[in-house]
């Protein structure tokens, strides 16, 4: 796993940052007459894809982060080329699981069944709204989302920058400054990690070798681990499928599944922020909405620069 330095991220990101034009141009109530019932029906069809798998809340949610943390939030991560060259198969893309992008699709299939939403709704938003579903439907915050993205047309393997399962505080500050978010942002948006798991590749280097890691628990995970060598995984907190603080408890007794979560609480320059998610739910539930709608920001695109794509998967 590469270290990605701060100059790097901001030269990648540099064209993500959105223009005025962009931030004019979300507004809550963006469909309320091209499409009046469009939460309503990503609501209804979120719901169907989560009682299928509970793995499609979780998988939605980190699929938001992996689209609007590399070209922005254009719905660039759903975009197959025919070439092979697109985000998806890179290699940091892997991981992402094809119920996330089952939940995108039948959500943008149940909005174009609607006559007065057919092809008036980008997938971007489409993504956004389902990220919020995936939340709130797993118990965690209801809160508005902003509408008016477009789609892009672009997407290329070479173009993902994400941060690594090892990273320290540094280098998480660093990445996340490049998207403009502070320190305590940056620890409440890792709080979206209370719902889902990680594969064994990503947290075994640490077992036995990580003296922040709860003896018990890397016996735990070792176990778990060498039983299922290519299929083994672990939760990241004990609620696993219920969005809640219980994650931040778990980092302040060295549970924390990956290297880059547990450093949050190891490192007393986050610790107090761990401490105060893990005693005040609601603290946790109102940074993280903010954090969710700042991320929504990113990259935006406009009618300019972007389009309202008929298939997720492929530009028009």
């Amino acid at each position: 796993m590469a270290s990605v330095g701060l100059p790097f991220v901001l030269a990648v990101l540099a064209a993500a940052l959105m223009p005025p034009s962009a931030v004019a141009q979300l507004r809550t109530d963006y469909y309320a007459t091209k499409c009046p019932k469009l939460e309503t029906i990503i609501r209804s069809s979120v719901k169907q894809s989560m009682a299928q798998s509970p793995i499609s809340g979780p998988a939605t949610l980190r699929l938001f982060f992996h689209d609007c943390a590399v070209r922005g939030c254009d719905a660039s991560i759903l975009i197959v080329n025919s070439n092979g060259d697109d985000e998806r198969r890179n290699a940091d893309n892997q991981s992402l699981k094809p119920e996330g992008f089952q939940t995108i699709m039948n959500a943008k299939a149940a909005v174009d069944s609607d006559p007065q939403c057919k092809y008036q709704v980008s997938c971007a938003d489409i993504l956004a709204l389902a990220a919020r579903e995936a939340v709130y439907q797993s118990g965690g915050p209801n809160y508005p989302v902003e509408l008016g993205r477009f789609d892009g047309r672009l997407s290329t393997r070479n173009s993902v920058v994400l941060p690594h399962a090892n990273f320290n505080l540094d280098q998480l500050n660093s990445y996340f400054a490049g998207l403009g978010f502070t320190q305590t942002e940056m620890i409440a948006l890792s709080g979206g990690h209370t719902i889902g798991a990680s594969d064994c590749p990503f947290f075994q280097y640490r077992i036995g070798t990580d003296p922040t890691m709860d003896p018990a628990f890397a016996a735990q995970l070792n176990s778990t681990c060498n039983a299922n060598p290519t299929t083994g995984f672990a939760f990241f907190d004990d609620t696993v499928v219920g969005f809640d603080n219980s994650y931040f408890r778990k980092l302040q007794v060295g549970r924390g599944v990956l290297g880059s979560d547990q450093v949050l609480y190891t490192d007393t320059r986050s610790r107090a922020t761990v401490n105060n998610y893990a005693t005040n739910q609601g603290a946790f539930f109102a940074d993280f909405v903010m954090a969710m709608t700042k991320l929504g920001r990113v990259g935006v695109k406009t009618a300019a620069t972007g389009e309202i794509r008929r298939d997720c998967r492929f530009p028009n």
